[in-house]
């Protein structure tokens, strides 16, 4: 050893020798970057009721083009929430097990809206649970993101479940005659409900409803057309407690929370849209219940506060329980 640091300058060389094999040895540890996201899932109780919110992924919209306001405004006021367009958008369903049913409320995008989308199956996988084991699938309206993972291939995603939604958007999406008439860009929304329900249709497990109607014990269908001719809310009670589940009454949490009457321009008919959201932020406002949105931020569930003019989005608690 007295020989081995016997002068300054060879005690330094071999530190720097080691030092050298040491930052080489962690160098080559180092871990790649992961780049994705766990499946996505979050689950609460609802009085007796659980519930599971489901990611089907994020989709990036032009938002500040797509919302019925002067894109300088949007633009201030998503910067105002950190955040600016084109927007990463959640698209979220919802699970609910009742204890005698298992009822999915929207069923993703599968491949009808990008690449980015199409993880329902996965998340409700990783949820404990498999697609045959859901009992009943209820559609907020027909559009892409909400249908298409209804479809596996070209087979039925959910093979032992009912498909439910209002007639009065089965009779619009659903329409050869309604498609024909219908502007080229929007022809594909006909297209994906068609396809996304033509293995129920020719089981006969499509079964339209029309209006207000409880569909299972403590789950109620709400008529809010606007968005479409027969958007539905989904009202989700048990023991008290409730939860609305909003579908599309609302897309951009940063603008609409604050100005309910900023329209979108994938509205059907943009002034009954506008009056059932503002009806539907002050309800839940006045009564405390819990919301769920189908492009909140996942996993979309909180509370509403009036706040001046407008709203603020409480988002649940977590809880491991």
């Amino acid at each position: 050893m007295n020989t081995m640091f016997s002068t300054p300058a060879r005690a330094a060389s071999l530190f720097a020798a080691v030092a050298g094999i040491f930052c080489a040895a962690h160098a080559s540890a180092a871990a790649p970057l992961a780049k994705f996201q766990a499946p996505g899932f979050y689950r609460m109780s609802l009085g007796d009721f659980e519930v599971t919110a489901l990611s089907d992924g994020t989709v990036v919209l032009p938002v500040n083009k797509l919302l019925k306001a002067e894109q300088p405004k949007v633009d201030k006021m998503l910067a105002k929430s950190f955040v600016s367009s084109p927007l990463e958008t959640s698209v979220n369903a919802y699970l609910i097990n009742t204890g005698s049913k298992l009822v999915l409320i929207d069923a993703g995008a599968a491949a009808l809206f990008g690449p980015t989308l199409g993880k329902l199956s996965a998340s409700l996988k990783a949820a404990g649970y498999q697609p045959e084991q859901v009992d009943e699938v209820y559609i907020s309206h027909l559009h892409p993101d909400h249908v298409g993972g209804l479809l596996a291939g070209e087979q039925a995603a959910f093979p032992n479940a009912i498909v439910r939604a209002d007639k009065h958007d089965a009779d619009f999406w659903l329409s050869q005659a309604e498609m024909d008439k219908a502007p080229a860009e929007s022809k594909g929304f006909f297209q994906g409900a068609m396809g996304a329900l033509a293995p129920y249709l020719k089981a006969d497990k499509f079964q339209p409803f029309t209006g207000n109607t409880e569909l299972v014990p403590g789950v109620k269908s709400y008529a809010s057309a606007g968005h479409t001719p027969g958007h539905t809310t989904y009202v989700v009670e048990s023991k008290g407690q409730k939860l609305v589940l909003l579908g599309d009454l609302m897309h951009v949490q940063a603008v609409q929370f604050d100005e309910p009457g900023i329209g979108i321009n994938f509205d059907t008919a943009g002034k009954h849209a506008v009056a059932e959201r503002k009806q539907a932020f002050a309800a839940a406002a006045k009564q405390g219940y819990l919301i769920g949105a189908s492009h909140l931020p996942f996993p979309g569930v909180g509370h509403l506060r009036a706040e001046g003019k407008g709203y603020r989005f409480v988002a649940l608690n977590y809880s491991q329980n």
